[in-house]
C-alpha cells in the first residue's frame, strides 16, 4: 500500500443520513496508509449516519478550500442528496478537479460530481438510482464496484467501501 504520510484528505459527509460504512471504511484505510482525514459537512458540529454512527465535523464546507488538501471524497447515503445542487459542494468538487487533485464519490454521491460537470466524457459508477443522471451528464456508466478515470474515483455503494478506500490510496499514492 502506498505511503500517504503528510497528505490530507477532505471527506464530505451529509449532516444526517450519510452511509456509515462508506465514510468509516475508506477513512480507516486512508489513515492506515498515513493520510490525515478531515471531516467536513454543512452546518453541524457532529454528523449522524444512517445507522447511528457519528463523526465530529472539523470543517464546514462553506469555509473550505482546496489549499492543503490532496483529495476530496464525497460520502454517500440518502443524506448526500443535500449536496446534489448545493453551489458550495459543486464548487468544491470543481475546484479540486481544476487543481489536479483526486476527487472521489461513493453510492449516490457521484451525482454531485456529475452535476458539477466533472463526469462528462469520463468513466464512472454509482448506486443504480443515479445511473440515469450520470449518463445524462455525459458519463460512461460502468456498473463496476469501483471505477477510476484519471484522478476521479467513483464507487457503487456500501459493498464497495473497502475497495473504494484502497483505490483512493492507490490513486493518491500514484
Amino acid at each position: 500500500m502506498a505511503d500517504l504520510s503528510g497528505k490530507k484528505v477532505l471527506m464530505v459527509v451529509a449532516p444526517t443520513n450519510f452511509r456509515d460504512e462508506e465514510a468509516l471504511e475508506p477513512k480507516k484505510i486512508l489513515e492506515e496508509a498515513g493520510a490525515y482525514v478531515v471531516i467536513a459537512s454543512s452546518g453541524v458540529a457532529q454528523a449522524k449516519g444512517m445507522f447511528g454512527r457519528t463523526l465530529a465535523v472539523e470543517k464546514d464546507i462553506s469555509r473550505t478550500e482546496t489549499v492543503g488538501f490532496e483529495a476530496i471524497v464525497f460520502v454517500g447515503g440518502k443524506g448526500a442528496s443535500v449536496y446534489f445542487n448545493d453551489p458550495t459542494a459543486l464548487n468544491l468538487a470543481r475546484n479540486f478537479s481544476q487543481a489536479g487533485k483526486v476527487v472521489g464519490a461513493i453510492c449516490i454521491a457521484p451525482s454531485i460530481l456529475a452535476n458539477a460537470g466533472l463526469l462528462s466524457g469520463k468513466k464512472a459508477t454509482s448506486f443504480s438510482s443515479e445511473s440515469g443522471n450520470l449518463i445524462a451528464k455525459g458519463a460512461e456508466y460502468t456498473r463496476e464496484a469501483v471505477t477510476v478515470d484519471g484522478k476521479i474515483v467513483t464507487a457503487r455503494g456500501p459493498e464497495a467501501a473497502t475497495e473504494f478506500g484502497k483505490k483512493l490510496v492507490e490513486v493518491l499514492g500514484g
